[in-house]
């Protein structure tokens, strides 16, 4: 038996999520090239409050505690992943994966035909991991503007353009 659970995340767990992103984010300090974005930002409470609203969301807990989320946004028919976290302490375990797993069928039974994020190319638990769940990278952009700006605006952030990279994932 796991010693973690997972459900719909809920208002009262949005203060803690920016602490397991900001946690989960100290990873990327182990690549020397993008150290600079170890554990430097999270969405912030209030915005989760209003993601969650959407009805979403999901949260992996340990004792009740949240570990691990998954922050969505809903656009027309496409299901947008902002966020996938899980905590340093519980990396792992399958979390992430499961998280993925249960937006994917929340999103199916919800009438979504797709989930969509931007994401690194190259990272081992970005890309390839997507990947590895049925993700595949939007190569024609210009067929997915809403993407395409997601990408320019990370790019004006400081976000390196050459190493990110739009996914989708269809829902059959």
């Amino acid at each position: 038996m796991s010693d973690w659970s997972i459900r719909l995340a809920r208002p009262g767990d949005a203060d803690a999520l920016p602490a397991v992103e900001m946690a989960a984010g100290t990873l990327f300090a182990t690549l020397p090239d993008l150290a600079e974005f170890a554990g430097n930002h999270a969405i912030s409470a209030e915005r989760h409050r209003k993601l969650i609203a959407r009805g979403h969301c999901l949260v992996a807990l340990a004792q009740d505690a949240p570990i691990g989320f998954v922050a969505t946004q809903p656009f027309q028919r496409e299901l947008h992943v902002w966020e996938v976290s899980v905590h340093p302490d519980f990396q792992q375990r399958g979390i992430g994966a499961t998280l993925m797993r249960a937006c994917m069928i929340d999103a199916r039974n919800a009438g979504f035909v797709a989930l969509t994020l931007t994401t690194f190319r190259d990272v081992p638990w970005n890309g390839p991991f997507y990947e590895q769940i049925g993700f595949e990278e939007v190569t024609a952009l210009d067929a997915h503007p809403r993407l395409a700006a997601e990408l320019a605006e990370e790019a004006d952030n400081g976000m390196p353009a050459d190493r990110r990279i739009a996914m989708i994932k269809f829902l059959d």
